[in-house]
């Protein structure tokens, strides 16, 4: 992706970066809330919880966390061969691309859920498709923003974020450079995951994945028709 993006990131691409971290939250506060504590945007928790599950520790099922990985991966599989088998283009272009197949998985992720809560179907047959559909769609994404290298807008992992808040700080004795991005990364997410409790709480796991989507979509074609954005190469 050499040359793709100027030195300073675009402020277009940074506002979609920070919209798409919070649907992030969103994603994580459905699957942990919805999809018996599954993560599906990020894959350290799964790790974490199948060494519970592996030690037969009650609450945690090996079965669903394998399922999340395998997902995850093929999803950033499939992203990283389109990305490399793609003719070079207009970031914006592809970037549209992405959030199509993205938000195609989490909606129909939503609208299975909703249908899975309307007949007989039992959690343990439904659940691991929905919990591939996410974990499938945020692995997509994730390769996607891999490509990009913008520094602290990964839009899914938060601990080198959050050290790079305290390590490069004024106390630190840092010059306190890109805080500003670090702290609304911390809060997008924050806030994604606030609303996506609240829609799962009050609505259930298929609404908050709906509009997981819809968000990431519509965010994506609301800022990739930024003149700024037209101007970036893919690479």
């Amino acid at each position: 992706m050499s040359q793709s993006l100027p030195l300073q990131t675009p402020s277009p691409l940074v506002r979609l970066l920070l919209v798409l971290s919070a649907t992030t939250g969103m994603v994580d506060a459905a699957s942990i809330l919805g999809m018996d504590k599954v993560f599906t945007a990020n894959m350290t928790g799964n790790v974490v919880f199948a060494g519970f599950a592996a030690v037969g520790t009650q609450g945690f099922h090996a079965p669903y966390y394998i399922v999340a990985l395998a997902a995850f991966m093929a999803g950033a599989v499939i992203a990283g061969r389109i990305w490399r088998m793609g003719a070079k283009g207009r970031l914006s272009r592809w970037l549209v691309i992405a959030a199509m197949v993205e938000s195609t998985m989490l909606v129909l992720a939503g609208g299975l859920a909703l249908l899975f809560e309307r007949t007989v179907a039992t959690a343990p047959a439904t659940l691991p498709v929905l919990i591939a559909l996410t974990a499938g769609a945020m692995g997509f994404r994730n390769a996607v923003v891999r490509q990009l290298k913008v520094p602290d807008l990964s839009t899914t992992v938060l601990t080198l974020t959050i050290t790079g808040l305290a390590s490069d700080s004024r106390l630190a004795a840092g010059d306190g450079a890109n805080q500003r991005t670090r702290l609304a990364a911390v809060a997008m997410i924050f806030a994604g995951a606030v609303l996506g409790a609240v829609v799962v709480l009050h609505g259930g796991l298929g609404p908050a994945l709906l509009l997981a989507g819809g968000i990431v979509l519509g965010s994506t074609l609301v800022f990739a028709r930024h003149p700024q954005m037209a101007e970036l190469d893919r690479g």
